[in-house]
């Protein structure tokens, strides 16, 4: 894995060191989020550390995501647990992904960053981050070997829970990520199940929902490239999962004759979280000027005011 040795061993000793630890991921978790907090944390507990796991909202942990080993102990809070030794992110690509707790974080002077999105400018004191690496739990499974922690079944599937997603099922990353899945299979991880929970369950309320947004699929000219656009309003998608929700942008992925597909998700009136989708646009650089970021080939940013508006000021960024 790339990367100086010295920055794996400077965040494995203070890891090391540190007899209590916050672990904070980002806010509107996902399967890397969920697994890169549980994995270290319960490697940190084998090693006797004393761990909190949080999220700075106060919406609920995803039903779905809650089937990852550890997940439960994941608190949600408007402010920061107090009087740890080090605190940790995970998954977090910038300061405002830590919702509720970004003003207390950039006050320390004891945060560790562990990331992978390469938009992340490195916001901690210390901060190792990887963007070749396909999730952060691919990341923190060498944090783990460094530190000497046993891999055990539930250690794996909080890795795979990662990996399996943020590579969209194997469909796009590293040929190592197979070695990866190699190893954390090793373990007895029911690879099915995991893939029945974080990724295929659905129910018939969410797919009449998705249908009702997909009836009002744009395709939208923005100078030389085609964007086709979701818009999920509020009014479409209250009461629904977080993660039929979330798979809209599968539909607009790699939609023919588009270069980029979007998803705007009203989180509350005039609010919404953007999701970016492209193999041929650079998202994370798009996002970037937006207030976003992420990865290349997906990214996303936080935007406000009317669906014809937001739109407007995406069409305007791809003009240049």
């Amino acid at each position: 894995m790339a990367g100086t040795q010295q920055e794996f061993e400077r965040v494995v000793s203070l890891l090391r060191e540190a007899q209590s630890v916050c672990i904070i991921t980002h806010l509107r978790p996902d399967a890397d989020a969920v697994g890169s907090a549980t994995a270290l944390g319960l490697g940190l507990r084998q090693l006797g550390k004393d761990v909190s796991m949080v999220i700075g909202q106060r919406r609920e942990v995803p039903a779905n995501l809650l089937t990852i080993p550890g997940a439960r102990d994941i608190q949600t809070a408007s402010s920061l647990p107090t009087d740890f030794d080090v605190y940790v992110t995970v998954d977090c690509g910038s300061l405002d992904r830590t919702g509720c707790f970004a003003e207390e974080l950039a006050a320390l002077d004891n945060l560790v960053c562990i990331d992978h999105h390469a938009s992340n400018p490195g916001f901690g004191q210390t901060n190792l981050v990887r963007p070749e690496c396909e999730s952060t739990t691919v990341l923190l499974t060498k944090v783990l070997d460094m530190a000497a922690v046993q891999i055990d079944r539930d250690i794996a599937h909080c890795l795979y829970a990662g990996l399996v997603t943020d590579t969209g099922s194997f469909r796009w990353g590293r040929p190592v990520m197979h070695d990866y899945a190699h190893r954390y299979m090793q373990y007895g991880i029911d690879t099915k199940q995991i893939a029945v929970d974080l990724i295929d369950s659905t129910n018939a309320d969410d797919i009449q929902m998705i249908g009702r947004v997909l009836a009002g699929l744009q395709i939208v000219p923005a100078g030389q490239y085609q964007v086709g656009i979701l818009v999920a309003a509020l009014e479409d998608t209250a009461g629904h999962s977080e993660s039929s929700v979330e798979s809209l942008v599968d539909f607009v992925r790699a939609l023919e004759g588009t270069d980029l597909g979007v998803v705007f998700k009203e989180q509350e009136t005039g609010v919404w979280a953007v999701s970016l989708r492209s193999s041929q646009i650079d998202c994370a650089e798009l996002a970037g000027r937006l207030g976003g970021g992420g990865h290349v080939p997906a990214a996303g940013y936080t935007t406000q005011g009317s669906a014809e508006d937001i739109i407007a000021q995406l069409v305007a960024a791809l003009r240049g």
